[in-house]
C-alpha cells in the first residue's frame, strides 16, 4: 500500500488569496458597490422629500423622520469609502 502525505496549512492560504484579491475587491466595492447604493438613496430620498411635500399640501403635516433616516444613511454610504477598509484591517488582526 502506498500513501501520501500532504501537508496542507490552510490559513496560510486564505491569508495569501485574501491579500492577493484585496485590491481589487477594494477597488470594485470602492468605483461600483458605494456609487451604486449612493445613487439609490439618493433617488429614495427625492422621492421620499416629494412625497412628504404632497403630504404636507394635503394634511398639513410634515413626516421628517423617514427623510432624515434615508439622509442619515446617505451620508454614511458617501463617506464609508474613507473609513470602512481600515476597520476591515483592524478585524484582520483578530
Amino acid at each position: 500500500m502506498m500513501t501520501i502525505t500532504a501537508s496542507a496549512d490552510v490559513a496560510s492560504a486564505v491569508t495569501s488569496t485574501w491579500t492577493t484579491a484585496k485590491g481589487q475587491i477594494q477597488s470594485v466595492v470602492n468605483n461600483v458597490v458605494f456609487p451604486a447604493i449612493d445613487v439609490i438613496l439618493a433617488v429614495l430620498l427625492f422621492v421620499k422629500i416629494g412625497g412628504a411635500y404632497l403630504d404636507y399640501r394635503k394634511h398639513g403635516q410634515l413626516e421628517w423622520t423617514p427623510i432624515a433616516i434615508i439622509f442619515g444613511g446617505l451620508l454614511f454610504s458617501l463617506t464609508a469609502p474613507l473609513y470602512v477598509w481600515s476597520v476591515v484591517a483592524y478585524g484582520e488582526k483578530f
